[in-house]
């Protein structure tokens, strides 16, 4: 069963040996980077993904400061356990425990225009292009 789970003194160091494929590198940012950025930006919420006791994901999303609207800044599946439906699932868990909060009614999340596979798997979680490139990433919105 896929879970989310903190990252503590129990699985920081498996958390940051996880890696994408060699030709995903240039997709997304190591772990331990985004583990230091959330040291350095407080609301970024950092979570491992779990099937059963089996590490193979990382996440992060934060109620971004700048425009007070919810982030998913990250999403890594171990290149041993790609395509196996991880990332699929470890997104809805996420995008379930963002929309408890009532207050918001949207969510965004950017990505590299040539990430396809990225592309495939937020459209078919219902996101669609809001029209905006921040940083050369293309930008999606999930409004619920």
């Amino acid at each position: 069963m896929i879970a989310l789970k903190k990252i503590d003194r129990n699985n920081f160091f498996d958390v940051i040996k996880l890696s994408v494929a060699e030709e995903q590198k240039e997709f997304v940012a190591t772990n331990l980077f985004s583990l230091a950025q959330a040291k350095a930006f407080p609301e970024c919420i950092c979570l491992a993904i779990y099937d059963d006791e089996v590490l193979v994901g990382f996440t992060m999303y934060c109620l971004d400061e700048d425009d007070h609207e919810y982030w998913i800044y990250r999403l890594m599946i171990d290149a041993k356990h790609q395509s196996k439906g991880y990332g699929k699932a470890a997104m809805e868990l996420l995008i379930g425990r963002i929309k408890e909060d009532e207050q918001h009614r949207v969510i965004y999340i950017s990505f590299e225009p040539n990430n396809v596979q990225a592309k495939h798997l937020y459209e078919k979680l219902g996101f669609e292009a809001d029209g905006r490139v921040i940083d050369g990433e293309v930008v999606y919105k999930l409004e619920y």
